[in-house]
């Protein structure tokens, strides 16, 4: 297979959000009974949309969240990821190697992923090849994001290859037909591993693997 295209997952795998926007959550949660280990909420809520993150916080606690919940979590952890949204480590070499067209299909609304590249200085990167769940209601593990970032792209399933660091992301790639690239970050290797994903563990380790 001849890679041509490269499609990004954005928190864990281009941007360090994903402990922040956890640890605000489980914070939050905390607040009406609810209680979860960091690296679960890893497993459990990386990739996956935010109503089915509460959903699973309701199931837990048996009563629903307040109507401003979600408000209050996208408002606090936007502040927070303002000023501690960190590249990747590698990303940017990574990406000065790429010789064939790349992009960003995330889970997240538009200006979450505008502002945490942004804020870790890929955006121009990225411009115009920025795609998100939101824009086509169809959320991770459904395959539909990457299926139509792929075609915005121009390029078949068959030529292109997803980067992934959730159970969620690894599912619906695959379930696109994409080959899957996993980014072990310790807690989500055996998840990802299982559900079909090439695991690496750092950008110097898939720059290898793929020959870039």
């Amino acid at each position: 297979m001849e890679v041509k295209c490269i499609i990004f997952d954005c928190d864990g795998v281009l941007v360090d959000t994903e402990k922040i926007g956890n640890g605000i959550l489980l914070s939050m949660a905390a607040e009406y009974g609810f209680q979860m280990k960091i690296e679960d909420a890893y497993r459990n809520f990386n990739g996956r949309s935010l109503k089915e993150c509460f959903l699973q916080i309701e199931n837990s606690i048996a009563k629903k969240l307040p109507d401003n919940f979600e408000a209050d979590y996208r408002q606090k952890s936007f502040e927070a990821f303002k000023t501690q949204v960190t590249p990747m480590e590698g990303i940017f070499e990574f990406i000065e190697k790429l010789k064939i067209p790349y992009c960003v299909a995330s889970s997240g609304p538009v200006d979450k992923i505008r502002l945490n590249l942004e804020v870790a200085g890929l955006l121009d990167k990225f411009e115009n090849k920025i795609f998100s769940s939101y824009e086509i209601n169809s959320w991770k593990p459904d395959p539909g994001i990457f299926l139509h970032a792929a075609k915005e792209m121009g390029f078949g399933v068959k030529h292109c290859i997803v980067i992934e660091d959730s159970k969620a992301g690894v599912i619906s790639g695959i379930g696109g037909g994409f080959k899957v690239y996993g980014f072990a970050n310790g807690y989500n290797n055996e998840d990802l591993e299982k559900e079909g994903a090439i695991l690496f563990h750092s950008y110097e380790e898939l720059s290898d693997i793929l020959g870039f």
